[in-house]
């Protein structure tokens, strides 16, 4: 596998990680519909936030959050829209990035809630 795949693989494990020790309930992971995967769908009391992984080695070329492009953007929230009516639900959906960067042997996580609106 690409070393950019696994570390890849690494941040979503540790996105998940993270979302559970702060009170989320993972619902979905890497779910696909049409050109769209979803990393992870989690949900926290009412709200179904929909949670894009963006891990980096470094951050000198920007930071992950800077690579969510809007045709990306677009595509996620088609399938957001279709799993929320596929699924019935009645819930707030709300958008969030979680950015991972490796710092040496560590990694730093940073949760942006509302990183993206959809119209």
């Amino acid at each position: 596998m690409a070393q950019h795949n696994e570390l890849g693989k690494k941040g979503e494990a540790l996105a998940v990680d993270f979302l559970l020790k702060n009170g989320y309930e993972i619902i979905e992971r890497n779910y696909c519909f049409d050109k769209a995967e979803v990393d992870i769908i989690a949900q926290k009391d009412d709200i179904l936030a929909i949670i894009e992984v963006k891990t980096r080695s470094t951050a000198d070329f920007g930071n992950p959050q800077d690579f969510v492009k809007p045709k990306q953007i677009q595509q996620l929230v088609k399938a957001v829209d279709e799993y929320v009516t596929v699924n019935g639900l009645d819930v707030e959906v709300r958008f969030d990035i979680i950015a991972i960067i490796k710092a040496s042997k560590d990694f730093k996580i940073e949760h942006l809630e509302n990183a993206f609106y959809h119209f």
